[in-house]
């Protein structure tokens, strides 16, 4: 194996894991990154969706006990576990739907650099914006819990998910700041938006693999081991650091950093600094 290819696929998972389940954009990292270290090509493309695998088994390990107790109260028809579990998959249609009708126009337009800076700086606006009127609100969140969700609010959600189909918009911040605007509290908006994560971002990992096998050989399987490892690993620390940074905190540091890094690759890009096209 190629050790430059090797260091380049330790970092490109560690920016996976580390960015899948905040908001700031896994997809427009993985792009402006696999653009500055030159990792592009079939081979890129596979490893792209061989990272999320690591990052959702680390969610999963993460959550296993809230996991654990949803399963058990399905099977043993508990009416709040079987209502999770609706609401969840109420929550994964929206962007199944737009996702299988518009993936490939959007690929085509909008997976490069620029088109992810200016998503950056879109959604880091959006961010100030939603708590900015929370603050002057001033009312306690409508939904404290995941039993409280109802399938309107759900649905909802999943319809604020569907602006991620965008590279540079964010799942996670899509889900999480437009759960915050239908009044959920901080946690069960993060919660709610892990747990959704799961079977859309399976779903879409095992379809892509599914459409394009070739890009699975064996020559690549010790480059995507290390950046499946590294997005587990990355991706393990980010949740548990994120689930008690909300506990105190809000979520404009993100939207300065999204803002700032959108800045950056639009000044590098037009100074002629950096050649994202290269």
């Amino acid at each position: 194996m190629d050790w430059i290819i090797a260091c380049k696929a330790l970092l490109l998972g560690m920016v996976e894991g580390l960015t899948e389940f905040i908001p700031v954009s896994s997809s427009g990292h993985l792009i402006v990154f696999g653009s500055a270290l030159n990792f592009s090509g079939e081979q890129a493309k596979a490893f792209d969706v061989v990272v999320q695998i690591g990052a959702i088994a680390a969610l999963c390990w993460a959550l296993r006990a809230r996991i654990g107790a949803l399963i058990g109260g399905v099977f043993a028809r508990r009416p709040e576990a079987c209502r999770c579990a609706f609401n969840i998959a109420l929550a994964c249609v929206p962007a199944v739907v737009l996702g299988l009708l518009l993936a490939r126009y959007i690929k085509a337009a909008l997976f490069a650099p620029v088109p992810v800076a200016l998503a950056f700086i879109a959604g880091g606006l959006v961010i100030l914006w939603v708590e900015r009127r929370i603050r002057a609100a001033r009312r306690a969140p409508r939904i404290g819990a995941l039993d409280e969700i109802t399938a309107r609010d759900a649905l909802k959600v999943g319809l604020a998910q569907c602006f991620a189909l965008i590279p540079g918009t964010s799942r996670s911040g899509s889900t999480i700041i437009g759960a915050l605007l239908f009044g959920f509290d901080r946690r069960t908006a993060t919660e709610f938006s892990f747990l959704i994560a799961i079977p859309l971002l399976l779903g879409a990992t095992v379809y892509e693999l599914f459409k394009t096998p070739n890009l699975m050989s064996a020559a690549n399987l010790g480059v995507f081991a290390i950046g499946l490892f590294a997005a587990f690993m990355s991706a393990l620390l980010c949740v548990n650091w994120l689930l008690r940074f909300i506990a105190t905190h809000d979520f404009r540091v993100f939207a300065w950093y999204r803002i700032g890094f959108g800045i950056l690759i639009l000044v590098t890009a037009y100074s002629g600094l950096i050649d994202w096209n290269g």
